[in-house]
């Protein structure tokens, strides 16, 4: 997000609440800065700015490539073809919280900062649970969740699950897996990755998807063994201290916004590609408005009520960046 707008209506600062304005926005506008900071979401989302109601996400499928002409040959004609398309509307979000005339009046500067900071709190944490709730759900193999009043299609442009076993192609190609059963492991690790990357497109063109994030939820059993398989440059468990290629080469993110969508004995991990995933849409954040604040007095009550509002929403477009793992019932890697 772009900032936190602020507006004050008529009055306002001429009463008694007019000196705690600056002091409580320039709260609120610092603990907005902290919260962005250390948001999950801008790691694994590709955060996109709006300028419509809507936004549709699309792809086109690669040439055929050239082709020897000959001497004085005539060009030969090659084109493209639009892949699967997903539109996504942003939506709208509100909240406010009330100062009363008793807590400037009676100097209670703790109570003062209570609210903006539970406010604040509220809209970033509401961020971090929207984008959870998206994920999480689609590990379990929900099409779509009810989040905050709402309800958020948890499909890929394909109109398939984000993790699926047989997502279609849409020109040529056969059906290809994201959803797999192995647990954690180094060998799982390499595996996982090995699929990615030979991953097709919708005219079963070669890619160029290399997961470089592993996602999981925080648990102590697969912390512990994802930074077993990729925290040394030597494998200790080897009578030779072979060489381990997977040191260096991910950056891990513990996600405990995850844990609540995770059943009690399984381990889910995921891999990302974060340059695919910014460059062709697979998990994508739409910003439209970014939070407008507005402060104003309640004429029946005296009260200062500040006002939050925002439009944004989030969805899955190309499943082709990223990849589950550590599930049930799903297909095994070997």
């Amino acid at each position: 997000m772009a900032g936190i707008v602020f507006s004050e209506a008529s009055g306002v600062t001429d009463s008694i609440f007019g000196k705690s304005q600056a002091a409580i926005r320039s709260f609120v506008e610092k603990k907005g800065e902290s919260f962005e900071q250390n948001s999950v979401i801008k790691e694994l989302f590709s955060m996109e700015k709006s300028t419509h109601f809507g936004e549709k996400f699309t792809s086109l499928t690669a040439m055929d490539g050239f082709q020897v002409a000959g001497e004085n040959g005539a060009y030969p004609r090659d084109g493209m073809e639009e892949g699967y398309s997903k539109v996504m509307e942003s939506v709208e979000w509100k909240d406010s919280f009330a100062i009363s005339k008793k807590i400037i009046e009676d100097s209670q500067l703790m109570d003062l900062k209570k609210k903006p900071l539970a406010f604040i709190t509220a809209y970033y944490r509401t961020r971090e649970k929207f984008g959870a709730a998206l994920l999480g759900n689609a590990i379990q193999g929900n099409g779509s969740v009810k989040f905050a009043g709402g309800k958020f299609d948890l499909k890929g442009a394909d109109g398939q699950n984000l993790f699926y076993a047989s997502h279609p192609s849409k020109v040529k190609g056969v059906t290809q897996c994201n959803l797999w059963s192995d647990a954690f492991s180094d060998d799982a690790l390499g595996m996982l990755e090995t699929k990615m990357q030979n991953t097709r497109g919708d005219n079963g063109e070669i890619l160029d998807v290399a997961p470089d994030t592993i996602l999981i939820p925080n648990i102590h059993s697969l912390k512990k063994a994802v930074f077993a398989a990729i925290g040394a440059d030597k494998e200790p468990t080897t009578a030779n201290n072979a060489f381990n290629y997977q040191f260096g080469r991910w950056n891990v993110i513990v996600w405990n916004y995850l844990n609540q969508y995770i059943s009690s004995g399984t381990a889910p991990w995921l891999l990302l590609d974060s340059r695919y995933n910014k460059e062709y849409g697979t998990l994508i954040w739409l910003d439209r408005v970014a939070l407008e604040v507005s402060s104003k007095i309640d004429d029946n009550t005296d009260a200062n009520v500040w006002r939050g509002r925002a439009r944004f929403t989030a969805g899955f477009h190309d499943w082709r960046g990223i990849a589950c793992a550590g599930v049930s019932g799903a297909t095994d890697l070997s």
